[in-house]
């Protein structure tokens, strides 16, 4: 079958139709993680049993991203992410419902593999456009994803300062969020495999490429992770500082997160992706090491101001590389996403367990060694940088395309 080329203003329209896909994909996380509170009231569990039961989203998630090649291949990337999106946004209702440990665990397994799939199929979608306009948007596009969980948890915010039932609320956004996501689906890329590809396996472990790019995305998730969850803690314990403005520095550290990637497309444009990241692994490495020696705690907070800087963009450029790495950009991205996933969940405890045996400074001294590491590894990720306009490219030579 021939290959028809999109206009450019097809590009524009569904660039900004996946830019809302993230948006309406954070959306989601924000709302649950605010009621968080109420679903461990309902259903009866203890802080031990729902640190247990939170595990399973990364575990579903882990388990199920493979199958996210298989899906889109099978039914096309237009009519793949309009499925998975409809399938994360729907079981945003399954927590709130669950009566006990084990439903809420099984609840939270399925909450987290549809999450995994999503993000996998929005996340190669970002990278074909990216490619095909010949410009970046990848950081943009994980940047309208924190604006997508601000916006979900101000929701959540207000629904639990009025009393309102988990359960109605979680119903209420689904509903809103789900017909938002298969409105913004019509105008992705309709890209379908060629008659000779061979659809990809349901299983199958990363490629190579993908795990050394993986261990880059694991350095900036590791220093994400703990910045988030012990920041405030840090700034209480370590230097005595207020809780109002402990938990100011956690919100600020977010905000700078998603600024920094709504803004970091110029950057890789006008440096591209392996010097930009290892500029922005010197940015995160000079606030750990502001963390580690603050005095007080302006100091700290312009430290960790440095450090959700400086690791913003790496994340997603790790997705655009692994789009680029190889044969299967589904596969490669599952890959990645698998490795930054498993590093936000264990980076918490991780901190958790050196600041128990040594001190919350050693623990962030881990940190700041990490964030070398995107110093040192930032060359992996040269296929971030895109194929220069007029040169062939595997993935659109790949796929035939279906423009609306």
């Amino acid at each position: 079958m021939p290959e028809l080329t999109y206009k450019p203003r097809e590009l524009k329209r569904a660039r900004y139709a996946v830019a809302t896909v993230f948006c309406i994909h954070g959306s989601v996380t924000g709302s649950f993680a605010t009621r968080v509170p109420w679903i461990q009231e309902h259903a009866g569990v203890s802080a031990g049993q729902l640190g247990l039961a939170l595990a399973f989203p990364a575990i579903g998630a882990s388990l199920s991203m493979p199958l996210a090649g298989s899906v889109t291949h099978r039914f096309g990337a237009r009519a793949g992410l309009r499925g998975l999106l409809a399938l994360w946004t729907l079981a945003l209702i399954l927590p709130s419902l669950a009566p006990n440990l084990l439903t809420l665990c099984a609840a939270l397994l399925v909450y987290g593999a549809t999450a995994g799939m999503s993000d996998v199929a929005m996340n190669a979608l970002g990278v074909e456009i990216e490619t095909r306009l010949d410009k970046s948007i990848m950081s943009g596009l994980h940047g309208l994803w924190s604006v997508g969980a601000l916006i979900g948890s101000l929701g959540g915010t207000l629904a639990a300062h009025l009393g309102s039932d988990a359960r109605l609320h979680h119903a209420l956004a689904a509903a809103v969020l789900t017909v938002a996501g298969l409105i913004a689906c019509r105008w992705v890329l309709d890209l379908r495999p060629t008659e000779e590809e061979e659809a990809p396996p349901r299983f199958a472990l990363p490629p190579k490429s993908a795990l050394l790019i993986g261990a880059v995305g694991f350095c900036a998730v590791f220093a994400e992770g703990a910045s988030l969850d012990w920041s405030a803690v840090y700034l209480r314990d370590v230097l005595g500082t207020s809780a109002g403005l402990a938990a100011a520095c956690t919100t600020a550290f977010t905000l700078t997160m998603a600024v920094a990637r709504i803004a970091g497309d110029a950057v890789v444009d006008r440096f591209g992706a392996v010097r930009t990241v290892r500029i922005s692994g010197i940015v995160a490495t000079l606030g750990g090491l502001l963390v580690v020696v603050a005095p007080n705690p302006g100091v700290a907070m312009a430290g960790f101001g440095l450090v959700g800087l400086g690791i913003a963009v790496v994340v997603p450029l790790c997705f655009a590389a692994a789009g680029r790495s190889g044969p299967n950009p589904s596969l490669a991205i599952a890959g990645v996403a698998t490795i930054t996933y498993t590093s936000g969940l264990i980076a918490p405890s991780a901190i958790g367990t050196i600041a128990d045996a040594t001190s919350l400074v050693v623990s962030f001294g881990l940190v700041t060694v990490l964030a070398t590491g995107l110093v040192v590894f930032a060359k992996v990720l040269r296929g971030g940088d895109r194929t220069p306009t007029g040169a062939v490219e595997p993935n659109a030579a790949r796929a035939t395309d279906h423009a609306s």
